[in-house]
């Protein structure tokens, strides 16, 4: 499922209570008081005037009133927007740092030490990039089969995957990433990175199973190579079924307009508090294009939850044990 372009394609599915205020104490005797008549003739001329002030209001001052209600609600609806727009600044401020950046290399010969491959070295190659996420403290990395599928069926000691994170405090770090697990009938992948010395920031995860279509969600991601890139959209359905490496159907998947395109495999999806709910893997692309069509998928993360801890402790999914 590599893609043949420098950025790992998507899979293309064509193919209280109130408080009364006390009354006052009254210092005249009761003797002045006004009778209970007196009071309610003086109530029922205040209401009366009063509801005339507000007739008069209506019919003189109306196109005043409009004016101002019309700005008033103008001003709200600005300050509505600029709030949702901080939400999704804060948002994006606190996902980030656990979303990396995947490139995959080959090189031209093999190299004579273990040392991890250069961008920039003569001989390796860049074959795809893909996005990935911060697992745990402990340096491993979920990302989609299909972004590291050379690396995890090589054979010939050539291919290379290089990782770009950041650590908890923003430090940008470049590790060669190693095949720990993968699973390719629910294209899953789990990389680990050497950051001892640093302390990473992981994901924190949602649930797929109480999602809603219309509820917001992001993705985050690398497209094209494009680091950090964040788009928004809605959960547009629910329990698809899109194809695997392996041919299997993946069931479930979460289906979104939130744009995804090559380079963004592998990355999270995540809801308005920033917890991920899938991974996004594929997409429906404008035929001659490679574009998102806007009908993109991700694996549910209840999926990856429960899959991701058999891959680190045995390399493979839970029912190849056996």
């Amino acid at each position: 499922m590599a893609a043949s372009s420098p950025m790992h394609g998507l899979p293309s599915l064509s193919l209280p209570s109130r408080l009364e205020t006390p009354d006052p104490v009254l210092s005249s005797p009761p003797s002045s008081f006004p009778n209970a008549k007196s009071l309610f003739i003086a109530r029922r001329r205040a209401i009366f005037l009063g509801s005339s002030a507000l007739v008069a209001d209506f019919w003189f001052g109306s196109l005043g009133s409009a004016s101002v209600s019309a700005a008033i609600a103008g001003q709200l609806q600005a300050e509505e927007l600029e709030q949702e727009e901080d939400r999704t600044v804060r948002l994006f401020e606190m996902t980030s740092p656990s979303v990396v950046s995947i490139k995959d290399f080959e090189l031209a010969k093999t190299p004579s030490s273990s040392t991890s491959v250069e961008e920039d070295d003569d001989d390796a190659k860049l074959e795809g990039t893909g996005s990935g996420f911060v697992w745990d403290t402990f340096g491993h990395i979920v990302t989609n089969y299909h972004v590291v599928a050379k690396l995890a069926t090589d054979t010939s000691g050539l291919q290379r995957c290089k990782i770009f994170l950041v650590d908890g405090l923003g430090n940008s770090l470049t590790r060669e990433g190693k095949i720990v697990g993968f699973d390719p009938a629910y294209d899953l992948a789990v990389l680990k990175v050497d950051v001892e010395g640093y302390e990473l920031k992981p994901a924190v995860f949602g649930t797929s199973k109480d999602l809603l279509v219309g509820q917001s969600c992001f993705a985050i991601g690398n497209p094209y190579g494009y680091e950090n890139t964040l788009t928004t959209g809605v959960v547009s359905g629910l329990g698809r079924e899109i194809p695997s490496p392996s041919g299997r159907a993946i069931k479930g998947a979460i289906q979104t307009d939130a744009a995804i395109n090559a380079g963004n495999s592998g990355g999270p999806l995540v809801d308005s508090h920033g917890h991920v709910i899938g991974v996004n893997t594929a997409t429906f692309t404008r035929k001659g294009s490679g574009q998102s069509s806007g009908v993109n998928f991700a694996i549910p993360i209840d999926t990856v939850v429960r899959s991701v801890p058999y891959l680190i402790v045995y390399g493979m999914p839970y029912t190849d044990r056996f």
